[in-house]
């Protein structure tokens, strides 16, 4: 599993599985994406982050190791 955050959109992506493409995405709740891979999910994706996750939630995932965070160059 890896997870990327990117703090300028302030959305996050879980990859629960790297190797399948996403086939379709059904939104779970608003800013709530889950991508699927035929019935697989794998993937989820968190728009406005920060008001979703709970603080601490949020600081402890991004202070993993397996946390990458993306910067988005100009």
């Amino acid at each position: 599993m890896k997870i990327i955050y990117d703090k300028e959109a302030d959305a996050m992506y879980i990859y629960l599985s790297e190797d399948k493409k996403s086939t379709r995405t059904e939104e779970i709740r608003e800013g709530i994406l889950v991508d699927y891979s035929g019935k697989e999910m794998v993937g989820i994706e968190i728009l406005n982050a920060s008001e979703k996750l709970a603080k601490k939630s949020l600081d402890e995932a991004l202070s993993n190791s397996s946390v990458y965070m993306h910067e988005i160059s100009k």
